[in-house]
């Protein structure tokens, strides 16, 4: 860490701004009414619909003088940034105050709050929004920071002045100066932990390498924490081993850990489930989202707000005023009978869990699954098997042909690239109607072409993909 902060903090600058996470605590800060300034490569949405509503001015490119030109307070870098990005170095040559972003969120908004981490390879953000929506309603005022837009706050963060801080934790490094997880600075006082899996292919060698951070998170917990952790998992059982403080486990099914949801029942409302806690009925809950592992995320936020002191009735009752996160099964728009669905999903197991989710919400109806393999990991060939058994459960299957462009990676050269043609040629073995394309505009004709009214297109990807959804609903529309 960089020198001590100026007290008052009049100027913070924002290196990388777009990312979710930096961009809420852009709008936390430019809220307190601080000077913020930023600076990206790129924009797109949903953050630069944010960034432009709170007026905070973004310079594209990088640039020496965006960081001296006036000098800001305090310089946070993003961990996209490379340790000879040009603001990075101006702003450490030049002493002024600079910190990761989870060094900053820390010590500029957790510190001295109850803090509340949601963790796991999957379902982070649905879950740190449904956990923050449950404390407003229970009347707790938690502060909250989603990475994501939550619809409840309309945005990615909250300010409350309650005792909690309810922040996402990624497992992510966090800086070219920093290469340990983001999630290990924001010190928890409890912690949700919903999946462990591997990912991060560019910073983890394998997934024991994903368990070492998970859990130095675990042994770290204070005493008098609590860790609500989804025990049907194997891997989360193995990174809990030695946990310090009290373990409350949650699960969909029939099981024998702690809080579990049973009898589930898709409706045009959502999905109403039973709420068992150690063998007795303590609640039935109405979730508007669909899936199983969208309930299993609803019940971790329930087992951790009654862990927080919320009556569990209560908190089961809240959540049915949930409103969702953007890129979350977000229906984007119908067109000539077809419906147009967005979300975040990028690696097979969000893939897999995405589709059943649909299925669920329309049984009735064909699924046309497009998926971009975007992230450093879905681009490389690790995950070649994986996604070919995800996508099996649409009906029609189209994957954007990965380009052969130099991945980073910390963990060594990336030789193997995945195969979209393979991934539909297994497919088409499977029987299921599947192509490889390149190009926005090559993947919407496709689609648009085949398609035919009362079809829901599930549109998959961790960036924006070229604006696909937008482009695929205008192409429709004629």
């Amino acid at each position: 860490m960089s020198a001590p902060l100026p007290e008052p903090l009049r100027h913070v600058h924002f290196v990388a701004i777009a990312g979710t996470g930096m961009g809420a605590l852009a709008g936390l800060l430019h809220g307190r009414g601080i000077r913020v300034t930023g600076s990206d490569r790129t924009l797109y949405p949903p953050m630069s619909d944010a960034l432009a509503r709170w007026r905070i001015p973004v310079a594209i490119g990088f640039e020496a003088t965006h960081v001296l030109e006036p000098r800001p307070d305090l310089v946070v870098i993003g961990n996209a940034v490379r340790g000879d990005n040009p603001e990075a170095r101006a702003a450490i040559e030049a002493g002024i105050p600079y910190r990761s972003f989870s060094d900053a969120l820390h010590e500029l908004a957790i510190a001295g709050r109850h803090s509340v981490v949601v963790a796991g390879t999957h379902g982070k953000t649905t879950t740190t929004a449904l956990l923050g929506s449950l404390l407003v309603r229970a009347g707790r005022d938690p502060s909250v920071l989603v990475g994501g837009v939550a619809l409840d706050f309309d945005g990615p963060f909250r300010e409350g002045k309650g005792a909690h801080f309810v922040v996402e934790g990624d497992e992510y490094d966090t800086a070219f100066f920093d290469k340990t997880p983001k999630f290990w600075h924001y010190h928890p006082r409890t912690l949700l932990l919903t999946s462990v899996e591997f990912d991060h292919a560019d910073i983890y060698r394998d997934l024991d390498h994903v368990k070492q951070a998970f859990r130095t998170l675990v042994r770290e917990m204070p005493a008098d924490g609590v860790v609500v952790a989804a025990l049907d998992d194997a891997n989360v059982c193995d990174v809990l081993d030695g946990a310090p403080c009290r373990v409350i486990g949650y699960g969909v099914g029939e099981g024998e850990h702690g809080f579990r949801a049973l009898d589930l029942a898709a409706g045009p409302e959502g999905t109403r489930f039973r709420v068992v806690r150690d063998e007795a009925e303590v609640a039935t809950a109405l979730v508007p989202l669909y899936g199983a592992h969208n309930v299993a995320n609803a019940l971790g936020a329930i087992a951790t707000a009654v862990a927080l002191g919320v009556p569990v009735a209560e908190a089961a009752a809240a959540l049915a005023g949930f409103r969702g996160v953007r890129r979350r099964q977000e229906v984007r728009g119908t067109a000539r009978g077809v419906t147009v669905v967005d979300d975040f999903a990028h690696h097979p197991t969000a893939v897999r869990e995405t589709i059943a989710a649909l299925r669920m919400r329309h049984p009735d109806r064909r699924l046309v699954a497009v998926l971009e393999p975007r992230s450093n990991t879905s681009r490389r060939a690790l995950f070649q098997k994986d996604f070919a058994e995800a996508l099996a459960g649409a009906d029609r299957v189209v994957v954007s042909i990965v380009p052969h462009e130099p991945i980073y990676s910390a963990t060594g050269t990336v030789t193997e690239y995945l195969d979209a043609e393979r991934i539909a040629t297994d497919l088409g073995s499977r029987g299921v109607d599947a192509a490889a394309l390149a190009g926005v505009g090559a993947i919407v004709e496709h689609v648009a072409t085949g398609a035919a009214p009362g079809d829901v297109v599930l549109v998959m990807s961790n960036g924006d993909f070229g604006g696909l959804c937008e482009k695929l609903l205008a192409r429709l529309a004629r």
